[in-house]
């Protein structure tokens, strides 16, 4: 009963589907995205359908978070126990009403706007850890895991670091200013997208994976890229095209 996380999907519903076929998911099988799955690519609509019919779920990144905020439907605890009741009823939206962070547009015919906010509402918290799915096993070494968007604070459990932290952190302060996942330790292993890389960014303290880092740039021309920890098996498609510039 494998669980498949995905890297940053970014609009990019044509990879999205490849990805999806190759996955061959059964009945069992979960699939998990480690959010900012629409701004940036071609075909927001076409991946949040795709999503939904695949029954996926997905945590906030840092452009979900934003398009919530503007309609404050954002939680701002980490653990999410402010979370604002749940609203299906929008007035007239615009496209700028669906950007994202740093103002990327999302292109979206009128009609299916709300969805997006609808969509959006159903998210699955800030991190996942594997014990909230009920069909989620351990990574194949016996270890938990956990899907976090952009990263943690090394030392801090997920549920205790700052929202900014677990949706935008790259680099931490200090001499040197080292990736995040350069001092993380382990034991459990951390999911994570937010940073493009050509290859998953991998960490590994005493033979243990502990940080692997899933988004490989696939609306910069580059690959989607799943991984299932209960398999510590990769699946990845190569993107049709650049849709974006890094």
């Amino acid at each position: 009963m494998p669980t498949w996380i995905i890297g940053d999907i970014h609009g990019c519903s044509d990879e999205l589907a490849e990805l999806i076929d190759k996955l061959n998911l059964g009945p069992e099988d979960t699939l998990v995205s480690v959010g900012d799955l629409f701004h940036r690519g071609p075909n927001p609509i076409g991946v949040l359908d795709l999503f939904v019919q695949a029954g996926g779920v997905f945590i906030l990144g840092n452009h979900e978070l934003r398009v919530l905020e503007r309609f404050r439907l954002a939680p701002h605890k980490t653990d999410c126990s402010d979370r604002p009741a749940f609203c299906t009823e929008f007035g007239e939206l615009e496209p700028d009403d669906l950007a994202g962070d740093g103002r990327r547009p999302f292109e979206a015919v009128p009609e299916r706007r709300a969805d997006v906010l609808r969509f959006l509402q159903g998210h699955a918290g800030f991190y996942l850890e594997n014990t909230a799915l009920a069909k989620a096993g351990t990574t194949k070494d016996g270890r938990p895991w956990c899907v976090v968007h952009a990263g943690l604070v090394p030392g801090k459990h997920p549920g205790m670091c700052e929202v900014e932290e677990i949706v935008s952190v790259r680099r931490l302060p200090g001499r040197g200013r080292p990736y995040w996942y350069e001092v993380y330790s382990g034991p459990n292993l951390i999911l994570f997208g937010h940073t493009p890389s050509k290859i998953p960014r991998a960490r590994r303290v005493g033979g243990n994976l502990v940080a692997l880092g899933l988004d490989t740039g696939c609306v910069y021309g580059g690959k989607l890229t799943a991984y299932s920890p209960e398999l510590d098996e990769f699946v990845q498609v190569d993107a049709k095209a650049a849709y974006a510039r890094s």
